[in-house]
C-alpha cells in the first residue's frame, strides 16, 4: 500500500506535477483503451511521459487472452515494480484484461501492485489514482460494460496519419478456446453518430488511414435492431474528405455479407485487404472449437472475395495443436494454406485457457507436437509469402509513408493498401525522403520473405 507520507509534497498536492507512464500490451483494441485512459489522465491535469525512469506513476494495461500474453503481462508488472526501488515511481497500477480476470487474486499475490482497474472502469483511472495518493489500495473491478459512445478523450499514441477506430466492444460468439466474452462482455456496437464524431476529430488531427477494429467488425450493428451495418458505416466514413484509406481488421467469416463485399468493390477508400481469422480448415477441429462445420463456407467466401476483388490481399490466423487435432486434420490445414495462398498469416499454438471449454476437452496435444506443427505450418507459409513478394517486384503501388526505419534514419518505411501496420511486412524506401503521412507512387525493386524494397517515383514515373 502507498503511504502518502512517503510521497513527495508536489506528488500529493497537484496532479499536473505528477508524471504518468503507460505500457500497453496485447492487441490494437487494448491500445485504444490505453489511449482513452491517457486522455482521461491528461484532462485531469497529469503529465505524460514515455520514460519509465521519469514516471511517478506507471500503468500497465495488460492482455490476458492466452498463456504467453498473461506471462508477458506478469513479467512486465514485475519489471515495472523495480522502478519503485530504483527510480522515482511511487505507484504501480494494473489495468486491462488480466485485471478483469484475476484482479483480487493478483492484489493478494503481488503486493507490488498499488491499484487495479477492470475493463469496464476505464474512466475511473483518475479517481483510482486519487485513492492511491490517499494511502488506499483500490480495486475497481465491475461488469465489463464501458460506454464507448460518450465523447472519448483519447490521447492517440500511434502516428497521427494512421489511427485505430474501435467500432464495437465485447463478443457474443462462443468459441471453445476463448474467454473474451467473460473479460469484455457481450458484443456491443457503438452508435454510428459516436463513431463518425470520433473519426472527425481524428481527421482534424491528421488521420489519413482509419483502421476499424472490434472483436468481430463485420458484425457491426447486428446487435441493434434497425441499426446500420458495417457497409453503411464505411459509406459514411468515406465522406470525410481527408480520409484516404479505410482498413477493416478482425472480420468474421460467418458475418461477412454480400453487401459488405459490394462495399469493398464500390468504395474507392476501402482498402482491398480482408482480415479473416479462420482458426482452422478441418471441420472436425472447427466443430470442436465451437465455430461449426464451416470449412466449405470459408472456401466459398474466399472464392467470392477473389472473384469480386481480384487484387484483394487476404490475411488470416490459425491455431495448431487444438485438443483432438489429428495429423490428418493438420494436413488438411497445410493443404488449405497451400491452396489459398494467403498474403499474410499468423499461426499460433493452442493455449489451454483457464475457464474455457477447450481446456476441459479430452485429447490434449503434447507441447512438442504443437511446436512441431507450428514450425511446419510456418515454413510452408514463409515459402508462400516469399513467392508472392517476388511476384510484386516491378509493380507500382501507392504507398503511405510511416516514417524513418527503426534501424536507420536514412531509410523510410511505408505500406501499400495491402499491408496493415504492426502485423504485416513493410516497404523500405531509400531513394527519396518524404514526411510521415505523405502518399506517393513507388516501384518495388527488391523482395524478401515478408518485406519489400521500393523506390519513390517522380511525376514522370522515374525513380
Amino acid at each position: 500500500m502507498v503511504d502518502k507520507n512517503d510521497l513527495p509534497d508536489d506528488f500529493r498536492q497537484a496532479p499536473e506535477s505528477t508524471k504518468v507512464g503507460m505500457i500497453s500490451l496485447g492487441c490494437a483494441k487494448n491500445l485504444v483503451d490505453s489511449e482513452i485512459m491517457l486522455g482521461d489522465l491528461q484532462r485531469a491535469g497529469y503529465e505524460m511521459t514515455n520514460s519509465a525512469g521519469e514516471a511517478d506513476v506507471i500503468v500497465v494495461n495488460t492482455c490476458g487472452f492466452i498463456g504467453p500474453a498473461k506471462e508477458e503481462s506478469i513479467n512486465t508488472i514485475l519489471e515495472m515494480a523495480n522502478y519503485k526501488q530504483t527510480h522515482r515511481c511511487r505507484a504501480l497500477i494494473v489495468t486491462g484484461c488480466l485485471s478483469q480476470r484475476y484482479g483480487q487474486e493478483l492484489m493478494w499475490e503481488m503486493p507490488e501492485i498499488d491499484g487495479m482497474l477492470g475493463t469496464g472502469e476505464l474512466d475511473r483511472l483518475p479517481e483510482l489514482l486519487e485513492a492511491v495518493f490517499g494511502g488506499e489500495r483500490p480495486l475497481y473491478i465491475g461488469q465489463p460494460g464501458y460506454n464507448y459512445d460518450g465523447p472519448l478523450p483519447r490521447l492517440v499514441t500511434t502516428a497521427p496519419h494512421s489511427v485505430y477506430l474501435k467500432i464495437a466492444e465485447g463478443c457474443s460468439h462462443s468459441c471453445a478456446y476463448c474467454v473474451i466474452p467473460a473479460i469484455r462482455g457481450p458484443y456491443r456496437s457503438r452508435s454510428m453518430v459516436s463513431i463518425i464524431e470520433e473519426a472527425k476529430r481524428l481527421v482534424l488531427d491528421g488521420a489519413k488511414e482509419l483502421i476499424l477494429i472490434a472483436q468481430d467488425t463485420s458484425a457491426y450493428g447486428k446487435d441493434l435492431p434497425g441499426s446500420p451495418g458495417l457497409p453503411e458505416l464505411l459509406q459514411e466514413l468515406s465522406k470525410l474528405p481527408d480520409i484516404h484509406w479505410l482498413r477493416v481488421l478482425y472480420t468474421y467469416p460467418t458475418t461477412f455479407s454480400a453487401r459488405l463485399i459490394d462495399e469493398y468493390v464500390r468504395n474507392p477508400k476501402v482498402c482491398h485487404y480482408v482480415d479473416l481469422p479462420l482458426q482452422h480448415a478441418s471441420n472436425h477441429v472447427l466443430r470442436r472449437m465451437g465455430r461449426g462445420a464451416v470449412a466449405k463456407a470459408q472456401r466459398q467466401l474466399i472464392d467470392r472475395l477473389r472473384k469480386a476483388i481480384p487484387d484483394v490481399a487476404l490475411r488470416s490466423s490459425f491455431i495448431v495443436g487444438f485438443p483432438g487435432e489429428t495429423e490428418t486434420d493438420f494436413k488438411e490445414l497445410l493443404d488449405f494454406l497451400e491452396d489459398v495462398k494467403f498474403d499474410h498469416v499468423g499461426i499460433f499454438t493452442y493455449s489451454a485457457e483457464e475457464g474455457s471449454r477447450a481446456a476441459r476437452l479430452p485429447d490434449q496435444i503434447p507441447e512438442s507436437v504443437k511446436k512441431e506443427r507450428w514450425h511446419r505450418a510456418m515454413s510452408l507459409q514463409q515459402e508462400i509469402a516469399e513467392k508472392k513478394n517476388q511476384a510484386r517486384v516491378g509493380r507500382v503501388y501507392e504507398v503511405l509513408i510511416d516514417g524513418p526505419s527503426e534501424e536507420t534514419d536514412l531509410v523510410l518505411t511505408a505500406r501499400s493498401q495491402y499491408q496493415a501496420p504492426e502485423v504485416d511486412g513493410q516497404i523500405y524506401i531509400g531513394n527519396r525522403w518524404l514526411p510521415a503521412g505523405e502518399l506517393a507512387q513507388a516501384r518495388i525493386i527488391e523482395s524478401h520473405t515478408y518485406d519489400l524494397v521500393a523506390e519513390i517515383l517522380d511525376e514522370s514515373g522515374e525513380g
